[in-house]
């Protein structure tokens, strides 16, 4: 808006307004005149200007009965003033309302005339065209975007402008609009109490769709945001106005279509909603879950054009309820409205009438004629409808807000100082210091920021029998409250699309039981994955795990890989089929030891038994009695003692059991010698020189073990490497230096004895030892040759298991090769158990 200078002979300069002026829709003439900007038509006709010539004035169509109910609400705040001796006392408010036809250019240039005025103003030479403003403060617009140029026209003059309903949370930014105020909550919160309402629900894959101005995209933002904060990703989220072509609209459409989300969140004016909802009915798109913001949730006039119940079950968040007495009956007192006459209440009468005046250029009978004495009562129109009422206190606050500052400013006490000069700034001060009551009983004030503290009603649409939606309260939000408790919904039946009871499902993918993790799947949201089972040994005990969690080395994930087990303990037990053998093989060897000690003690007296010393024939058969019953020691649950025991025994009486079969060898050997002329080698190794070999051999053993008993003794050892789902109870080694040293003493006394035994194979004797001695000794060496890799290659208690099978297949050659033909012999062939038989004077053979 310019002001020029214009300059004449006849006249005085004056300062008069650049282009066509501005009037006002409603006028009321006070001491004090408040601006107010409304969108009183909801669209305007597009015109495709050439430049040609000067663009005409906006045309206005659609016209707003919602914007129209709120500006009466001004008027009735603004009168309630007027008639009150508290406020205000002998100061009379009046009025200018602008309409912006929901336009950003209309809204700037309501907002210039109502800050410069109309009217040509006198021009000293002297004094530049400047002046105060008209009014100390503007109410209005309803919406973010024109609120946003209106704010940065007003704002470098420090004009307040109030909105009671403009959401944006861009406006809270005072470097840019010092002087925009709000009687509504910033959209920042109610996005985030948006994202939280749709966690609550579950729904984690949603479609947005949002008005493309300042309201929806900075308030889809927040949203976007928190949810993904909160792990809700959208599926698609588009924007569009009511005046896009219909081939930008139905492009969304056809995003909806191909979408699987179920769940679509708005950030939507009402008026957009309406253009939406038009094309969805036309492409019969029904059965999904809407979740609004305050733009449309609690608005009737949407409710009454959702005729084929497309957004029945909707829920979201509105401002909360509120009623302000008389309001009602002074919007529905359409006598004050008949008594201004102007053309915005002609076209108000005529809309909600359906009529039109009498007017010459219409011919008669076209359509209703309206009389000016029609009755509201008994009409259903959204005008009628006070589900507004929220935003009408939203208004009546804010002008009780200027109304106060006012007070304090004019220094009011039983009358107010009129000739104080008014200074928006100072205006703007006392507001935004504004703490006060309503009659209400609401507290209202400002933060730096200038908003309202944020608190949000929940609203869920629940169709009646009658199809009228009835938005009924099932929750609450308040931003001043801990995070965990903003949002609490009451124990209240909601009702959802297709007025189901069961919360709809709208998920990119079902959550993951426990037992598996999530893996997302490529090229998609976090939202969609694929739930894998968690490997052996991983557990994930919650729902959607990310990862699944190692047990601890003595657990082990159960089958449905959710829980940690004690591993079971395994050892070579008595009990199992494998140790009742074992154990088995072992008293049996230790039976047939016994039996043939027991015939060769029988037989003691016979040559077979006496020949080659029986003293030592007897000490073998016990160390043999023992090897055999050393195999119990490796079975069982291991201990500190049996750890110990099993390996020291067993070196023990193996090496006294190779000491034995070695002193049988060199008896062999010797007595050949012996038998040869004038050999006189058996005195250096007779009984007393085979006991005490025995002896040494054997201590030389015993000292090896109570070394290694002493250095590093053996120990119970759990493993838990070589199965990872049980644990093995072993004996470790401890020193397995001392182990290989036990080892390696036995084997070398075998491998000796094997040598002399087979060196004195062939000696002839009826009844040669030497040679079942060699083949023993070649089972017993072939025995522990193949024990080391399969001792080594074993898992667990089958080491054990070939461990004792080495024992008992070592100790039963022995047994059979050394004693069993001599037993044959004993009880089968007596005949040969003679001392000339033994002495080679017979031919015949043994077998």
């Amino acid at each position: 808006m310019f002001l020029m200078a214009s300059f004449s002979r006849a006249e005085e300069p004056l300062c008069r307004q650049r282009g066509e002026a501005e009037s006002p829709q409603q006028l009321k003439d006070g001491d004090i005149t408040l601006g107010g900007i409304f969108s009183f038509h909801s669209s305007w006709k597009n015109r495709q200007d050439t430049y040609t010539h000067k663009p005409l004035p906006l045309e206005c169509t659609s016209f707003n009965f919602r914007d129209f109910q709120i500006a009466q609400a001004m008027c009735f705040a603004i009168e309630e003033i007027n008639n009150s001796t508290e406020l205000l006392p002998g100061i009379s408010l009046g009025y200018q309302m602008y309409d912006s036809c929901g336009s950003i250019t209309g809204g700037v240039k309501a907002a210039l005339a109502l800050t410069n005025g109309n009217e040509a103003v006198s021009l000293p030479t002297e004094i530049p065209c400047t002046k105060a403003a008209q009014v100390p403060a503007i109410m209005g617009e309803t919406s973010s975007t024109p609120c946003i140029a209106i704010a940065t026209v007003v704002g470098p003059f420090h004009i307040p402008l109030i909105s009671p309903f403009a959401t944006c949370a861009c406006l809270s930014d005072k470097s840019k609009y010092p002087s925009f105020l709000r009687t509504i909550p910033s959209d920042y919160y109610q996005s985030r109490a948006l994202a939280q309402l749709v966690k609550h629900f579950g729904w984690t894959w949603v479609g947005a769709i949002r008005t493309d101005d300042d309201y929806g995209n900075k308030g889809m933002a927040t949203f976007t945001e928190t949810s993904q904060q909160l792990g809700i990703c959208l599926e698609y989220s588009v924007a569009f106005f009511r005046t896009d072509p219909p081939n930008k609209i139905q492009k969304i459409i056809n995003i909806m279509k191909h979408s699987t989300s179920k769940v679509i969140v708005t950030f939507l004016s009402h008026l957009d909603l309406d253009v939406l909802m038009q094309m969805l009915f036309y492409h019969n798109m029904t059965g999904y879950q809407w979740v609004g913001s305050e733009g449309w949730i609690f608005d009737s006039q949407t409710a009454e054009m959702d005729t084929h119940h497309i957004l029945d079950g909707a829920i979201g968040l509105s401002i909360p309820k509120a009623h302000v007495k008389g309001v009602r009956e002074f919007l529905l007192d359409l006598k004050q409205l008949n008594l201004s006459g102007n053309k915005l209440f002609t076209e108000f009468w005529e809309t909600l009438f359906n009529c039109k005046f009498k007017s010459p250029n219409i011919r008669e009978n076209i359509q209703k004629q309206c009389t000016g004495n029609e009755d509201l009562n008994g009409l259903q129109h959204s005008y009628t409808d006070m589900s507004l009422m929220p935003i009408l206190n939203n208004l009546y606050k804010g002008v009780y807000s200027v109304a106060h500052a006012l007070h304090k400013i004019l220094d009011c006490n039983v009358t107010c100082n009129k000739v104080t000069q008014l200074d928006p700034f100072m205006v703007l001060h006392h507001i935004r210091k504004n703490k006060f009551k309503s009659k209400q009983g609401d507290d209202v004030s400002f933060n730096e920021d200038g908003d309202p503290p944020a608190k949000y009603e929940i609203i869920n649409w629940q169709p009646t029998e009658k199809s009228v939606v009835d938005f009924v309260t099932v929750g609450l939000y308040d931003a001043s409250l801990p995070a965990d408790k903003q949002l609490s919904l009451q124990n209240k039946t909601l009702i959802w699309t297709q007025n189901s009871l069961q919360v709809p499902v709208s998920v990119c993918s079902e959550k993951c039981s426990p037992g598996t993790r999530k893996v997302l799947q490529k090229g998609k949201p976090v939202c969609c994955y694929d739930c894998i089972r968690c490997g052996d040994g991983e557990i994930s005990n919650i729902t959607d795990s990310v990862s699944c969690v190692q047990c601890p080395p003595e657990f082990w994930s159960n089958d449905r890989r959710d829980v940690c087990v004690k591993k079971e303990a395994e050892f070579l037990s008595y009990e199992e089929m494998m140790g009742a053998l074992l154990t088995a093989a072992s008293l049996c060897g230790t039976c047939m030891t016994a039996v043939v000690a027991f015939i060769f003690f029988t037989y003691r007296k016979t040559p077979i038994v006496r020949a080659n010393n029986s003293e030592l024939s007897f000490l073998l058969l016990f160390s043999l009695t023992l090897c055999f019953l050393c195999s119990l020691t490796f079975m069982g649950r291991p201990s500190e003692w049996s750890c110990m025991l099993r390996h020291t025994v067993f070196g023990i009486t193996f090496v006294l059991c190779m000491s034995c079969v070695l002193g049988k060898t060199v008896v062999v050997l010797m007595a050949f010698r012996a038998s040869l002329p004038g050999s006189n080698v058996m005195k250096w190794f007779g009984p007393t020189q085979q006991r005490l070999s025995v002896l040494v051999f054997t201590l030389i053993q015993v000292v090896i073990c109570v070394l290694w008993l002493a250095i590093s003794p053996p120990f119970p050892f759990k493993n838990l490497k070589v199965v990872k789902d049980r644990i093995i109870l072993e004996c470790a080694l401890g020193s397995p230096v001392g182990f290989w040293a036990v080892l390696g003493y036995i084997g070398l006394l075998a491998l000796f004895c094997f040598v002399l035994a087979f060196l004195a194979r062939k000696l002839p004797d009826n009844f040669n030892e030497a040679k079942f001695i060699t083949f023993s000794m070649l089972i017993f060496c072939a025995v522990w040759l193949t024990f080391i890799p399969a001792y080594v290659s074993s898992p667990g208690k089958f080491s054990v298991a070939v461990e004792i099978f080495a024992i008992l297949a070592s100790s039963f050659g022995l047994l059979i090769c050394i004693f069993i033909p001599k037993c044959y012999i004993i009880l089968m062939k007596p005949e040969r158990n003679t001392k000339n038989n033994m002495m080679g004077k017979v031919t015949s053979k043994i077998f």
